[in-house]
């Protein structure tokens, strides 16, 4: 494909909003996409936690014949520490339409809904080797907050990613890895997530987000 094409079929892709009412449709898309990024699968309840909830928060890429070609969820709640904390969860695009763009503007679509939901902060993790999804996060202005050893359920490690949204948010806790990439033990700071919930708090766990 050239260059004036892939522009032309980006062009021409539809950005929208998730809606229960779709559901029949675009579930069924949203798991298959999913899923080719991830090691282990999600079940049927792990998306539906998110989407019945915040399917506000879900923002879909589709192509003119309404295929569904990248899709971002997360999820926006009062978090522990005091703060409006929002979470981006997944992250996938179609490997024939990655390097253009579209996992960028999916994700400053989410930033922007929970942003003007008045969230104060924005986490993620990803796998520490996962330099596309690194570079994305951090050209976004997410910083490294700490480093999660064995985190997936495969064995790898991830970074867990926070964008503050307001002033002074990231003083209600501490930033500066220490030089093995983990917050300094003193300050209590566990890793207990996907964002802190998933099965450990009762939830399903999710592997966190994956990032073409």
């Amino acid at each position: 494909m050239s260059n004036s094409d892939a522009q032309s079929s980006t062009s021409d892709l539809r950005y929208v909003q998730y809606h229960g009412s779709k559901e029949s449709t675009y579930l069924p898309a949203i798991r298959q996409l999913i899923s080719k990024d991830l090691s282990e699968p999600y079940s049927i309840y792990v998306y539906r936690y998110f989407l019945y909830q915040w399917g506000h928060l879900c923002y879909m890429a589709l192509d003119p014949s309404g295929n569904l070609i990248g899709v971002v969820v997360c999820k926006l709640e009062h978090h522990r520490s005091g703060t409006f904390r929002g979470y981006i969860a997944m992250l996938a695009v179609q490997e024939a339409h990655r390097g253009k763009g579209i996992a960028t503007q999916l994700v400053c679509m989410a930033i922007d809904a929970m942003a003007e939901r008045d969230a104060d902060e924005i986490v993620l993790e990803t796998e520490v080797t996962n330099t596309a999804s690194l570079k994305l996060y951090e050209r976004l202005g997410f910083l490294r907050s700490k480093r999660l050893h064995r985190y997936y359920l495969n064995g790898n490690t991830a970074f867990r990613l926070v964008l503050y949204l307001k002033a002074g948010t990231g003083m209600k806790r501490p930033q500066q890895l220490d030089d093995s990439g983990e917050l300094p033990a003193q300050y209590g700071y566990s890793a207990t997530s996907f964002d802190e919930i998933g099965v450990r708090d009762g939830h399903p766990v999710l592997e966190g987000s994956q990032v073409p």
